[in-house]
């Protein structure tokens, strides 16, 4: 009898501070979390996913899984790796909506898409 009057003082004490801590105003709404990075896997002589969508401000990690080095360069040029060797990573972050076409300077048959909204 004595534990049972303990456990409902114990649970009466946590929902009185639970109702006393209850805030009546309304929380702010919290701010939108900065875009997350995606992640490309270069391997098999390929680019995995072949085409991915991100949100402007997003960085972009094609990592080098392969045994053989490749490299990440746009179409335009604008945005081009050096050779990455196995396990090695290139990074860019797009700040412009658009399509992003690339390829790989050393086995150009290898093609990937960035589509940035």
């Amino acid at each position: 009898m004595i534990r049972r009057v303990s456990y409902v003082i114990a649970i009466t004490a946590m929902l009185v501070a639970m109702l006393a801590g209850r805030q009546t105003t309304q929380a702010a709404v919290p701010a939108a979390p900065p875009a997350a990075g995606a992640e490309v896997k270069i391997d098999n002589f390929s680019f995995t996913p072949a085409s991915i969508t991100v949100a402007v401000g997003t960085q972009v990690t094609w990592t080098n899984r392969d045994d053989i080095p490749h490299t990440v360069v746009t179409e335009d040029k604008t945005i081009k790796s050096k050779a990455l060797d196995t396990d090695e990573k290139f990074s860019t972050t797009f700040d412009k909506p658009g399509t992003y076409s690339y390829f790989c300077s050393i086995h150009p048959k290898m093609k990937g898409t960035v589509v940035v909204q």
